[in-house]
């Protein structure tokens, strides 16, 4: 991007069969519009006796959007879904006052070598619909609005951008794109942007003010209107923002609020268990302990 803020690495956790990298929250830079969590998953290579198993937790005050570029998960949560997501569609869960889901390996490919890989991603409420009723919506990668635009093929997973609408039922004015180049392109898209805006390169590399910048790194810009920079041969990029909201969210674990005290109950809540239940699920995944790494952050 030719006006580039921040420079942010992609920051590697193993946890256990899995390699995730934190994009979001950066201590220098929260949240992104409303994007406030943003984890690449793998590209995990497991064997026929090693699956994705995380057993059920909760979130409050914010909508989850997993986007697989390869393999298959199993989504189960406390309003009854039981859906499986595979690669290029979307599931977008609506947390709200509170959801409890899991996500396990398909039971058709846990005796199978496989590969997981994708995108994990939180996107804060605003203040008014954090406590809305929870809800699921899944939507199949053929009914995303995609399109080739000078050079390069263009998929609008979620929010609105080019005068296109994805049918994900986003709460803010936002948006999250794929961009792919086969070939050497020059991409200007800053007339589309709006609010903060932000570059993770998946695959490839961009050049921009003669810098190259490559996989695992993540781009902040100054202004989204500014947006121009070159992508090289097999790049692959997301662009992701919009408005932010006027009040600071605040983190803790798996919950966001604009609320310190509405964090609190919820850490509450969750210790005593009285967060609706996954049906058929018996495990749950305990609130972290008390320490440095699991303050409510701001």
């Amino acid at each position: 991007m030719s006006n580039v803020q921040l420079i942010i690495e992609e920051r590697s956790a193993d946890i256990g069969n899995f390699m995730v990298g934190r994009l979001l929250p950066f201590r220098e830079k929260r949240t992104v519009g409303p994007f406030s969590f943003i984890d690449h998953m793998g590209p995990a290579y497991l064997k026929d006796y090693q699956n994705l198993d995380v057993a059920p937790h909760t979130h409050i005050g914010l909508s989850t959007l997993t986007y697989l570029f390869e393999g298959s998960i199993m989504h189960k949560d406390s309003l009854g879904t039981e859906i499986e997501i595979q690669a290029g569609a979307v599931n977008w869960m609506t947390a709200g006052k509170g959801i409890v889901h899991s996500e396990r390996t398909p039971q058709y490919l846990r005796t199978s070598e496989k590969k997981l890989h994708g995108l994990q991603i939180w996107v804060a409420l605003p203040k008014e619909l954090e406590e809305m009723e929870p809800n699921f919506t899944h939507i199949e990668k053929d009914d995303l609005p995609h399109w080739k635009q000078e050079g390069v093929f263009i998929k609008l997973i979620a929010g609105e951008a080019f005068g296109r609408k994805s049918p994900v039922p986003v709460y803010s004015p936002m948006y999250f794109l794929e961009i792919k180049a086969t070939s050497a392109q020059k991409v200007k898209i800053g007339d589309y942007l709006f609010g903060e805006s932000a570059l993770y390169i998946l695959e490839g590399s961009i050049k921009s003010d003669g810098n190259i910048f490559e996989p695992k790194q993540i781009l902040i810009t100054k202004d989204s209107k500014l947006c121009e920079f070159e992508m090289n041969e097999n790049t692959t990029v997301y662009i992701f923002g919009g408005e932010a909201f006027p009040e600071e969210r605040f983190i803790y674990w798996n919950f966001v609020s604009s609320s310190k005290e509405r964090i609190e109950k919820a850490k509450t809540d969750w210790n005593n268990q009285t967060f609706p239940k996954v049906p058929g699920e018996t495990e749950f995944v305990p609130l972290p302990p008390e320490n440095n790494s699991f303050k409510v952050k701001k």
